[in-house]
């Protein structure tokens, strides 16, 4: 069972049992609790902890854990807070795009689901595919070096930011460390992009489909997403041109490496291409290189950023060592030259300060180890495994949903639903069924044009739960799609 899972089934089962305890009074040990629900001595101090979070438990150490007491409560005086709506949406001017905080798009793949629930949804390896130990030393190690908690340079370590360097324009020198901003995660640095090349109101070009939280930072910025499609081999350069040249716009964002949803590669011949039509017109290519450390085994070279074949400084290159590691360890980059980077540098100042030295020094313990190799290895092959036991169980199981390309890298698959399937309607079966998975809608920024859903194969267990996940998801479509399924296919399964 997931230790998440224990957990929530653990504080569960207590938040039943309080009633038998006076206010005040005091809860089994940690250890009786351990022996009678055969769980670890961490499942119990963490369902003790969600239950003081709720009010329910006091802990207090080396006495135990107590039964809280009921609050008083002072009489509250009602509010009329509707005047907020009028201050939240207004701009300030005509011209603006209004903005429309939305998270939907990202928490579909940040929530947890319930136990029990197989997560295709998920955005971020499983923990046994997580670097634990490895972390766990490079943590311990960061904080015993001399100032590891003092403040660090407004632009980062400048041995983190070498390694960036080096990984973003190769052994060359394409990039240099002067050229790299460290930053707290993809998002932050995507946020801080955007907000140093768009004014409030601007169009903005992006890939379609492609990653919601993109689509929400841009939107929460008063920012105007215009979609150029994507296909096999990426996002289309006469396409793109025709884009710039309708809206007048001075940003494209991409993810040139397998794509989020698509998974595609841009084409090398496109490469150039891309980067000839943005400094055309005057405008920035912002290449977010996500997933470039989830290689799959079989995926043999892929190509290198675009920001090292970039001299110009036409590209604000955004890289992240969260995907390959923990979503709580979040330390990425940002490179860009030119005026620009003072900039990018500017903004991030003001918005965050700087990443906490603890967790910069861990990053460079971490990927100066041997483990860290290792770790890569590891996950390159067990992530090639996956996608292809997905692959097969869903041609065995679901050949309806059609998988027009297979990816190299990355963690999930992105499929198209049959004329006439309700993504929605599958969505909210397929957790009925036990299964979460993502609908394909917040991909857009402007009307699909079929239902899609992206399931991933990197937030499961194994092969097991991933051939369990397609099972429960064929009897979700068939609850809501049955014209759909065909004879063959219903004798099989029976």
């Amino acid at each position: 069972m997931q230790e998440r899972s224990s957990v929530g089934e653990l504080a569960e089962q207590l938040r039943r049992e309080l009633d038998r305890y006076s206010p005040g009074g005091k809860l089994p040990s940690s250890r009786a609790l351990v022996e009678r629900f055969r769980v670890s001595p961490v499942t119990v101090s963490r369902a003790l902890a969600q239950l003081a979070a709720e009010g329910l438990v006091v802990t207090r150490p080396g006495a135990g854990a107590f039964r809280a007491r009921p609050r008083t409560t002072a009489a509250t005086t009602v509010g009329d807070t509707s005047w907020q709506e009028v201050a939240l949406s207004a701009d300030g001017a005509a011209d603006l795009v209004p903005r429309s905080v939305d998270a939907s798009g990202v928490l579909v793949s940040l929530a947890a689901p319930a136990p029990g629930v197989i997560e295709f949804n998920g955005g971020y390896l499983h923990p046994s595919l997580q670097p634990e130990r490895a972390m766990s030393a490079a943590l311990a190690r960061a904080g015993r070096r001399p100032g590891a908690w003092g403040r660090p340079p407004m632009e980062g370590l400048p041995e983190l930011r070498e390694w960036f360097a080096r990984g973003i324009g190769g052994p060359g020198g394409g990039v240099t460390a002067a050229e790299v901003l460290i930053s707290s995660g993809g998002q932050t640095a995507l946020t801080t992009a955007l907000r140093a090349l768009a004014p409030p109101g601007a169009p903005v070009l992006v890939e379609s489909p492609t990653y919601p939280g993109m689509l929400a930072i841009a939107r929460a910025a008063g920012l105007r997403p215009v979609p150029v499609p994507v296909d096999a081999e990426g996002v289309r350069p006469s396409l793109l041109a025709d884009a710039f040249r309708a809206t007048g716009a001075r940003v494209f964002v991409c993810q040139p490496l397998f794509q989020n949803p698509t998974g595609a590669v841009l084409a090398p011949e496109r490469r150039g291409e891309v980067l000839g039509i943005a400094r055309a017109v005057g405008a920035f290519v912002v290449e977010d290189d996500f997933v470039r450390r989830l290689v799959h085994e079989d995926a043999g070279p892929v190509p290198r950023p675009l920001a090292a074949d970039d001299p110009d400084g036409v590209v604000v290159h955004v890289g992240s060592l969260t995907k390959a590691t923990s979503p709580s360890f979040r330390v990425s980059a940002l490179a860009a030259r030119g005026p620009v980077l003072e900039r990018l540098r500017a903004i991030q100042v003001v918005d965050t300060f700087f990443v906490p030295r603890p967790l910069q020094e861990a990053a460079l313990e971490l990927v100066g180890s041997p483990a860290w190799s290792r770790h890569l290895r590891a996950i390159s092959a067990e992530l090639k495994e996956r996608r292809d036991v997905m692959t097969a169980a869903l041609r065995l199981g679901l050949p309806e949903l059609s998988l027009p390309h297979i990816p190299m890298g990355g963690y999930h698959l992105w499929l198209r639903l049959p004329d006439g399937a309700d993504e929605l309607a599958l969505t909210a079966a397929a957790l009925r069924a036990g299964v979460a998975i993502t609908p394909g809608r917040p991909y857009f920024s402007a009307e699909p044009s079929a239902g899609h859903i992206r399931l991933s194969f990197a937030a499961v267990t194994g092969a097991g739960e991933i051939a369990e996940g397609v099972r429960r998801l064929r009897a979700a479509y068939d609850e809501v799609a049955p014209a759909h399924v065909p004879r063959e296919v219903r004798a099989t399964l029976g």
